[in-house]
């Protein structure tokens, strides 16, 4: 099984039909059928590291001012409690708390399976992002993952390699600038050649105006750990840039 990053973008690429959408598309239809998938996305963002756990996720709509048919919008894929208690004893000793109840799939995570695996019958686990903890720790939890794409489990990291939504710029619909362009070219150097250095952009000249928080990047890092730990290099999947600060490139992994 790969490892995939997705840049998702608005909530409204569920519903669009774009480049970007038609290219999630397609890697569904080219990846083989995975045992199941496992997400970590830029909307589970809490003090904890903690995987759901439930059999049932519910399908989380953690945005507003949308079109109601986005939250009439339902991914319903099943849980998998026994892949969420072997991510437990993977990440051994890193304490993984299982959660039963408080979270589901948010739409950092349906808005791309939505494409990808448009049935929603895999079953489908998310990972939470722990706000307490160094990039290292997330490149170490990734690369701990690694073993289940042995298993037949697909990983996906959703987010946004450069996500500043107060600077979007509604006139620039399909335009980066300039240090959006910057930051997001040296984030595709290091995982096309080096992905266990994906850190080294916590010093980058633009990252305060390309991560003003972590949350959106953060899950690269754990594909670039993944990509780490095989001895492999990421391959960019389709890349752009919308309202001159989000990029939307995505890469994969193979081992």
């Amino acid at each position: 099984m790969p490892a995939v990053f997705f840049g998702h973008g608005s909530p409204m690429n569920t519903l669009d039909d774009n480049r970007y959408t038609r290219a999630w598309r397609e890697f569904g239809a080219v990846t083989s059928t995975p045992r199941a998938i496992v997400c970590i996305s830029a909307h589970w963002y809490i003090n904890a590291t903690a995987v759901t756990a439930m059999p049932r996720p519910r399908t989380i709509h953690d945005f507003y001012g949308f079109p109601q048919a986005l939250f009439d919008f339902e991914y319903p894929a099943p849980g998998d409690p026994a892949l969420a208690a072997e991510i437990v004893d993977l990440l051994a000793p890193t304490w993984v708390g299982l959660d039963h109840d408080s979270w589901g799939l948010d739409h950092g995570t349906w808005s791309v399976l939505a494409h990808a695996f448009p049935e929603a019958n895999i079953p489908v686990v998310q990972l939470s992002i722990n706000a307490d903890k160094p990039f290292d720790y997330h490149l170490q939890v990734g690369r701990a993952l690694a073993p289940l794409l042995d298993r037949g489990v697909l990983i996906v990291g959703s987010g946004n390699v450069v996500h500043h939504l107060g600077m979007i710029d509604q006139n620039l619909p399909d335009t980066g600038f300039d240090w959006a362009h910057r930051f997001d070219d040296e984030a595709r150097r290091l995982m096309t050649t080096s992905p266990g250095q994906i850190a080294t952009l916590g010093s980058h000249p633009d990252v305060r105006l390309a991560v003003p928080t972590p949350d959106h990047f953060l899950p690269l890092v754990y594909i670039a750990g993944i990509a780490d730990a095989l001895g492999a290099t990421a391959e960019v999947l389709i890349d752009g840039y919308a309202y001159g600060s989000l990029s939307m490139t995505s890469y994969t992994v193979r081992g």
